[in-house]
């Protein structure tokens, strides 16, 4: 079988809970709001329990994980490979991306559990604080037989995440090599600035030799060229030939550089109830319009919605494929 998009990532079941005296709490828990704290499973948990009795949502999480499933809802044939735990997380996760995708190549450690991040949500601005235990998401090291379905991919998705120091660094690496060797164009997302930050000569080195496509918000794009967002993506597409280049700026929507052309793509303007994931949802939204031959200005339009849609629900992935399918009519009807 061939598919649209595959994408290996680091699986984190997501678990978020609304709060309305969210200072209180957050000052109960020891938490600083706004920021993301690692922890270990047993400090997870204990807080996770604490939190119990407010209405905790669960939904299969992880970066690459979020445009995977979103991708999967819009109708496109996509896969994941990460890693779960044995554990009552990683079925739900399991499950949750088998409905998503009606496929999956998650891998079960035997030992570790299942990585989860924990996001409370403040009601009255939709501000997140995470506390984040990455358990077995980060030891996957190999690709198994998902490596047939890269090759037979028209785009495989990797983010910035997985190619930080550790087990699934190699893999990674293995599988944009067979991305590349097999004609595969090879999406990127950069994830988070601190990837950026903390791997900048690295991440300079895959986007030249490997990708096609790269994703990155304002942040990322600055600290990775020392440029102003509007600048970096041109200066990223010349430098190291990529594709498509595209740079998310927020409340000013975004721009694409691609075939030496600069696009303007604006937003869908709704009320936030989570930002979880937005980033996610718009790389799903652009590789699918990519995947179905789409104009990269429309590619940007389904982009833009399926993230304005996200950021209306808890979670990090629109479940509603009706309100998904509704989307798409929308934006092929011009």
């Amino acid at each position: 079988m061939s598919w649209d998009v595959v994408g290996i990532g680091n699986a984190l079941m997501d678990a978020l809970v609304v709060v309305d005296d969210a200072p209180a709490l957050l000052e109960e828990l020891g938490l600083v709001r706004g920021t993301m704290t690692p922890v270990d499973h047993a400090a997870w948990q204990q807080a996770h329990d604490r939190l119990a009795n407010l209405g905790v949502v669960y939904d299969s999480g992880g970066s690459c994980a979020n445009t995977i499933a979103t991708l999967g809802r819009l109708g496109a044939k996509a896969m994941y490979r990460g890693q779960v735990g044995d554990d009552s997380l990683g079925r739900l996760y399991t499950e949750r991306m088998n409905e998503a995708c009606g496929a999956h190549a998650l891998h079960v450690h035997p030992d570790a559990p299942t990585g989860k991040c924990l996001s409370i949500i403040d009601r009255r601005d939709a501000e997140r604080t995470m506390l984040t235990d990455l358990g077995a998401a980060v030891h996957l090291s190999e690709l198994g037989p998902f490596e047939e379905a890269v090759r037979t991919a028209k785009i495989a998705h990797f983010t910035g995440y997985t190619l930080l120091d550790g087990p699934t660094h190699p893999m990674v690496m293995q599988g944009m090599r067979t991305a590349r060797d097999a004609g595969v164009k090879v999406s990127l997302d950069a994830a988070d600035p601190f990837v950026v930050h903390a791997i900048k000569d690295r991440l300079w080195h895959v986007i030249d030799a490997f990708c096609d496509i790269v994703f990155l918000n304002a942040e990322e794009a600055r600290a990775l060229t020392e440029l102003a967002p509007e600048d970096a993506g041109a200066r990223i597409a010349a430098e190291a030939r990529v594709e498509t280049v595209v740079v998310k700026l927020g409340a000013r929507g975004s721009m694409v550089h691609t075939g030496g052309r600069t696009i303007r793509v604006g937003i869908h303007t709704v009320e936030a109830v989570d930002t979880t994931g937005a980033g996610d949802a718009y790389a799903a939204g652009f590789l699918y319009g990519m995947v179905h031959g789409w104009t990269p200005e429309q590619s940007g339009e389904l982009a833009a919605a399926v993230a304005a849609e996200t950021v209306r629900h808890i979670g990090a992935v629109v479940r509603d494929r009706t309100v998904l399918a509704d989307i798409l009519a929308r934006v092929t009807a011009g």
